[in-house]
């Protein structure tokens, strides 16, 4: 290992630097970045224009970009039972998902899930890298719609680019306003719709027309038409590059087996340009003709020929645009394809590489979120649509009333989770001839709309003569039936207790 030299400050003596020691930045003269940090910033502030590709990849990109945004801008309009079949209402602390009514007392299926998507990102980074951020990622659909605005507007890539660096001119105007027109036309439209999922949107979108929404209504809607405006529109790559967690993620859970975008250096190599009357072969040289095309359609600006690179988002235009140049120069499609690492070092086929992909750590991912998934969806079908909280009045333990009885007062927190309302019908057992009536109506029976809560007061007595003194545990019984004859069976323990 060669070891650098440090002058004195004085210059006229040098002293070896240790080999541990890292080199030392050099910094201009009149103070500032160093040429390495001039370098970095320049990466970051050049402006990447990708150039429009066509191929399956391409077209599965769209289909996704269709899918995601259908799914998106459409749910909030279904309708369920007369109500929004989605929406997640803070306000009345209630979530509804189509048929189903989740509480904050559901929190728990809350963190399921998020142990479900973690496993999932585990799995699918396992298997495929960032197949998610080049298909799926909300940043890079919605860059994928405000590029196509802007292809149709200003041109391609060699368009774009002399557009840009000409000066202002009324044309140049022109065509600003009218692509920032239409990037905030759809970035309100997505703002509108994102706080449709905590608002009915029907109701939001007279409203608007009215112009009379909430103080916080106005701002999640501009600030998620800001954020998307500025996100798919100026930064774009910058988000994956910079911002987003999971290509950190990735370099540790990727490894030799896992199926991503991967340059075939063993045939590429040596590059170069070449004829397409030669022999390549014969003159030494690979397949990689160096056309630079899977750099200037990739949206993140790398070059996939220096390796898996963290910023690569794994969409596989490299690939199409390749393809179409292998095509034109009659050689073998594939040259950057998905495939693993080990196939291009032991020249495997696909299917070879495609059988190395279950391997055990693959296995575990999948039999544990199938364990996960499968307990999450018999939990949420066995889950009861009623649940009833016993409260005790602290205020009065217990008291000797007319009639020669001893009574506790308690409260019953009682939720209905389900669209249709119940009949309760209250029993409590435990010591010998106890009665339970309500407060209000004085008998047993409660009834409790759908998808609503009710807290109900309570009275239970015990003759005086039959009891001893003390603490005595109890259980209070709810049979609720619904109007369709579904009947529901809650228990809850408690305590009696009788003053001496």
């Amino acid at each position: 290992m060669s070891s650098e030299f440090h002058s004195d400050p004085d210059g006229t003596a040098a002293t070896p630097a240790p080999a541990w020691q890292p080199p030392k930045v050099a910094k201009r003269a009149a103070g500032g970045a160093s040429p390495q940090v001039e370098v970095a910033l320049a990466d970051v502030r050049s402006k990447i224009y990708p150039r429009s590709v066509s191929g399956i990849f391409a077209r599965w990109r769209i289909v996704m970009v269709y899918v995601t945004q259908i799914i998106f801008y459409g749910l909030p309009w279904l309708q369920w039972s007369g109500r929004q079949a989605v929406l997640f209402d803070l306000g009345a602390r209630k979530f509804y998902l189509f048929g189903m009514v989740l509480w904050p007392q559901d929190v728990v299926y809350l963190a399921v899930l998020l142990v479900v998507s973690a496993f999932s990102l585990f799995l699918f980074t396992a298997m495929a890298g960032r197949l998610f951020c080049g298909y799926a990622c909300p940043q890079t659909v919605y860059t994928e719609i405000f590029m196509w605005v802007e292809r149709k507007i200003e041109g391609d890539r060699l368009a774009r680019i002399r557009l840009d660096e000409q000066s202002w001119d009324w044309r140049k105007l022109r065509l600003k306003a009218a692509k920032h027109s239409v990037w905030i036309a759809i970035a309100l439209w997505t703002g509108f719709t994102f706080i449709g999922y905590f608002s009915p949107i029907r109701e939001l979108g007279a409203g608007l027309l009215a112009m009379s929404l909430g103080p916080w209504q106005w701002f999640w809607m501009l600030f998620y038409a800001f954020a998307t405006w500025g996100n798919a529109g100026f930064m774009r790559e910058a988000v994956c590059k910079y911002m987003c967690p999971y290509a950190r993620f990735q370099s540790v859970m990727v490894d030799d087996d896992t199926f991503v975008v991967t340059y075939d250096h063993v045939r590429g190599e040596p590059r170069g340009g070449r004829s397409r009357r030669i022999d390549h072969k014969e003159a030494g040289m690979g397949d990689c003709v160096d056309c630079s095309l899977c750099v200037q359609v990739c949206p993140t600006g790398i070059d996939i020929r220096d390796g898996l690179q963290y910023m690569c988002i794994g969409c596989g235009a490299c690939v199409d645009a390749c393809d179409q140049v292998m095509e034109k120069m009659h050689y073998d499609k594939g040259l950057i394809r998905y495939t693993s690492g080990r196939a291009i070092v032991d020249r495997l086929t696909q299917s070879q590489a495609r059988k190395r992909l279950m391997r055990p750590r693959v296995l575990a991912y999948i039999t544990l979120l199938g364990l996960i998934v499968v307990g999450f969806v018999v939990s949420l079908a066995l889950r009861t649509t009623l649940r009833v909280d016993v409260i005790r009045d602290r205020g009065a333990l217990g008291r000797e009333v007319a009639g020669g009885f001893i009574e506790n007062v308690y409260r019953l927190q009682i939720i209905n989770t389900g669209e249709s309302p119940l009949e309760l019908k209250l029993s409590v057992s435990g010591l010998s001839e106890l009665s339970i009536v309500t407060a209000d109506r004085g008998d047993d029976h409660v009834h409790v709309e759908g998808s609503s809560n009710r807290l109900v007061p309570v009275l239970v007595r015990a003759p005086a003569a039959d009891v001893t003194p003390g603490l005595h545990e109890i259980n209070m019984l709810a049979v609720a039936r619904s109007p369709e004859g579904k009947e529901v069976v809650v228990t809850e323990k408690s305590s009696f207790f009788v003053p001496r």
